[in-house]
């Protein structure tokens, strides 16, 4: 297949990730995160799951959403929040009348970037949550967001990408109970329809940012 002249040209190339895109990507990424941690609070609150028989004749129940615009660490965004019947459920992660949320930044790329432990992934959501939440709580909120972050690395992507671009972003991470500098990779695609696609995320061994 023959790439367009246009996605060879320097200028194009040379511009082909920038600083902002990074930011909206890792905004997305924020965003998400925030509403799977306040659907697995409101899980914890209620004591049941979404569509849970348990939850009959519980006595409260999920009352739908509503929006909330928060300050992240990448920019501005707009969450859904979930609110149950009687009113009694308080979110941690993102408290009422608060535009900032509790920060999550460590916690996405050890979600989402492939080389991080399970374990150390739990010991970021107990050092978040501290003495808020209940282990049980904390561990039934980390299966909830461990799930969407694998089935988001699996997804499937295209046969093809006309360029294939690398990023280092030097971040904080928790290895072996000590919080240590490292550097994730974002891979960016170029598709056919001249769409740019985050491909994947890795993190290495080391903290320096070049490849």
């Amino acid at each position: 297949m023959d790439i367009p002249k246009e996605f060879l040209r320097k200028e194009f190339v040379s511009q082909f990730t920038t600083a902002d895109e990074v930011d909206t990507f890792l905004r997305q990424l924020h965003s998400r995160l925030y509403e799977q941690m306040l659907e697995g609070e409101l899980d914890a609150h209620l004591g049941y799951e979404k569509h849970a028989f348990s939850g009959n004749n519980s006595g409260n129940s999920r009352n739908g959403k509503y929006p909330k615009k928060i300050q992240t660490e990448h920019g501005e965004s707009v969450i859904d929040i979930p609110r149950d019947r009687d009113g009694s459920f308080d979110p941690v992660i993102v408290p009422k009348h608060q535009s900032r949320g509790m920060s999550i930044e460590r916690l996405v790329i050890s979600l989402y970037a492939k080389g991080m432990s399970v374990s150390d992934i739990e010991s970021e959501m107990a050092e978040i949550y501290k003495i808020n939440l209940s282990t049980s709580a904390i561990s039934l909120i980390t299966g909830k967001v461990t799930q969407s972050a694998l089935e988001w690395q699996n997804r499937p992507l295209d046969s093809l990408y006309m360029i294939v671009w690398m990023e280092g972003i030097v971040f904080k991470a928790r290895e072996n109970g000590k919080v240590i500098n490292k550097t994730v990779y974002l891979c960016v695609g170029l598709n056919k329809e001249g769409l740019k696609e985050v491909l994947g995320m890795w993190v290495g061994k080391t903290e320096r940012a070049s490849f």
